[in-house]
């Protein structure tokens, strides 16, 4: 297992093909799990764990690993279950979100597979909203649930959502002209994150949770007015059910009507995103999740360009 991911980062062909690979785990029954291998450092049998005070009840403790300090967090505990018991005989998958580097304590680690994000659905209806699964797949009979890991993160250790007073364009308020922001984002908790963020600046937006229903809208909207006069720009999560943000944003600039429309890519592949990426499919920008402020000085600086352009 140790070798299993050691081409990761050549992993990119699958850009913009609405294709992912999903790293499949077990944490203490026979249910499956699935987390994308961009998202994965390294897959280690479980080291030695040291323990701190104060530690909130979902990590297990901390490990030295190459030279790094890398906090465990128990994903049966962080998702309601029991602890992980026999430690020695289990597995740690090393991640990077949000431009943290953090390891999950898992039961077992089975394989990777290749898989279409049109096959990969929303959970359904009646989980409810603190259920930790962001979405489901089925693979030989079996279902394959992927969590939501910015959920569990942010009752870990939440992410600061305001954004700086001295950040803040006084004007871009004014200058959106009744515009809003589309947001697409499969994560209930990036939404919420997002939309607190755009809040600061006095602006409003329209949340959708996936690739497939943002370009539903900006079609249906195409049809009777230009999509720039409803939406200043579009900010779009990579990794959603049906339709990921690549394939979105590779459709929307291949469409005469919607080509229009500035995207910036927002996303927690931050450890292993590069340039190229956002080049292939054509956004506009990209920005590693999750700093308000960051999102913020992006999201003015269309605003202010539109306005200039509009001016001339």
């Amino acid at each position: 297992m140790a070798g299993v991911l050691d081409s990761v980062n050549q992993r990119t062909q699958l850009v913009g093909q609405n294709r992912l690979e999903l790293l499949l785990f077990k944490l203490s029954d026979s249910q499956i799990y699935g987390i994308n291998v961009f998202k994965v450092r390294e897959v280690l049998q479980c080291p030695p764990l040291t323990t701190l005070p104060k530690l909130h009840p979902s990590m297990r403790g901390i490990a030295h690993i190459r030279g790094q300090t890398i906090s465990i967090i128990d994903m049966n505990l962080a998702t309601g279950g029991q602890p992980i018991e026999d430690l020695e005989t289990r597995f740690i998958i090393i991640t990077e979100y949000n431009r943290s580097v953090q390891a999950f304590l898992v039961g077992s680690v089975e394989r990777i597979i290749n898989i279409n994000w049109e096959n990969i659905l929303p959970p359904p209806n009646g989980v409810g909203r603190s259920n930790y699964l962001t979405a489901v797949t089925e693979l030989e009979g079996s279902l394959i649930e992927v969590l939501d890991v910015e959920k569990i993160l942010d009752e870990i250790s939440p992410i600061a959502t305001d954004v700086a007073v001295d950040v803040i364009d006084r004007t871009i308020q004014e200058k959106m002209s009744n515009k809003k922001i589309l947001i697409a984002d499969d994560s209930m908790v990036a939404r919420r994150q997002i939309e607190r963020a755009l809040s600061a600046l006095g602006i409003d937006c329209d949340m959708v949770k996936d690739g497939k229903e943002a370009l539903v809208l900006l079609k249906s909207i195409s049809k009777t007015q230009p999509v720039t006069d409803k939406y200043a720009l579009m900010i779009s999560d990579v990794e959603m059910p049906e339709m990921d943000g690549y394939t979105l944003t590779a459709e929307v600039k291949a469409d005469q009507d919607l080509a229009g429309l500035h995207i910036i890519l927002h996303t927690s592949l931050s450890g292993i995103f590069n340039q190229a990426m956002v080049e292939k499919v054509g956004a506009d920008d990209f920005i590693a999740k999750f700093n308000p402020d960051e999102l913020a000085v992006a999201v003015q600086k269309v605003i202010n360009l539109q306005t200039n352009i509009s001016e001339k």
